[in-house]
């Protein structure tokens, strides 16, 4: 009978060790193939890549297929991963966002910033027409140079010196002011249907010991409500369109340690908002 050959471990097929090593090695494979896709940025690839991922992803816009550029499939394989965080980020903050904003029936940031800035081109016209008018209003009235007249996107602003209108440190309006007011508030009548908003504004200077006035707060406040009251009173204004506010000090349009700039800084302003700026 013959001897049956002892079985010394080679014949069973190579040892375990073998394909955990394999294993080892193809991921080795891998992970240097990733650094080498990720060493450089080919421009247009990158293009590519952005568009097949746009369409093939389910996450980002559409589905569709991949693209293929000169025999590469970019939209499978390593070539994808490359610079993938910022892609993505990219995305997301551009293409992602707009999605999103169409999906939920907004617009596009960009979109609302161009109606944004139509709207203000729109008011700011408007202003500028009513300037305009309001000009050749106070020309035809002869008081253009008691007047001064600005604008800007919200309304047209009247300033006028605060000595021509109150002693110091009255609120009463003078006998020699009450047609320069009036001339004024004819002029106002043609825009009744606007908000009119009249502000008082005082120099720095303390108001003195025994006055009624407690600031300048009170006193530029008392101010505005007799330029106010004396509009309501004697012209076809809205009451619920006239608005008066005491600004004090603290919105000077000069230099307060001068004469010049004090006397600047008490004045009486009135600004006509424009129909944009006037809803209710």
């Amino acid at each position: 009978m013959a001897r049956k050959k002892k079985d010394d471990g080679g014949g069973g097929g190579a040892p375990a060790w073998m394909a955990t090593f394999s294993d080892l090695m193809n991921l080795l494979l891998c992970f240097f193939v990733l650094l080498f896709s990720m060493s450089s940025v080919d421009a247009e690839k990158y293009e590519l890549i952005v568009a097949s991922l746009n369409s093939s992803f389910s996450i980002l816009p559409a589905g569709g297929s991949a693209i293929i550029d000169a025999g590469d499939l970019v939209g499978m394989g390593i070539s994808q991963l490359n610079k993938m965080d910022v892609m993505f980020t990219a995305m997301l903050n551009t293409g992602g966002e707009s999605q999103q904003h169409q999906n939920n029936g907004q617009e596009n940031p960009a979109d609302q910033k161009s109606v944004e800035e139509q709207f203000e081109e729109k008011a700011l016209s408007e202003s500028e027409k009513m300037a305009e008018q309001v000009k050749k209003a106070l020309e035809m009235a002869g008081i253009q140079d008691m007047v001064e007249v600005e604008f800007n996107a919200q309304y047209v602003l009247l300033t006028m010196n605060g000595a021509l209108l109150f002693d110091s440190g009255s609120a009463d309006v003078k006998a020699e002011a009450i047609p320069l007011i009036d001339k004024i508030g004819a002029i106002l009548e043609e825009y009744d249907a606007n908000i009119i908003e009249i502000e008082g504004h005082t120099d720095n200077v303390p108001i003195s010991a025994g006055s009624r006035f407690g600031s300048n707060d009170v006193l530029s406040t008392f101010r505005a409500l007799s330029v106010t009251t004396r509009l309501r009173d004697h012209f076809k204004l809205n009451p619920a369109h006239l608005k008066y506010s005491g600004r004090g000090e603290y919105v000077p349009v000069a230099d307060n340690s001068t004469a010049e700039g004090r006397a600047r800084n008490r004045r009486v302003e009135i600004k006509i908002y424009n129909s944009m700026s006037s809803a209710d």
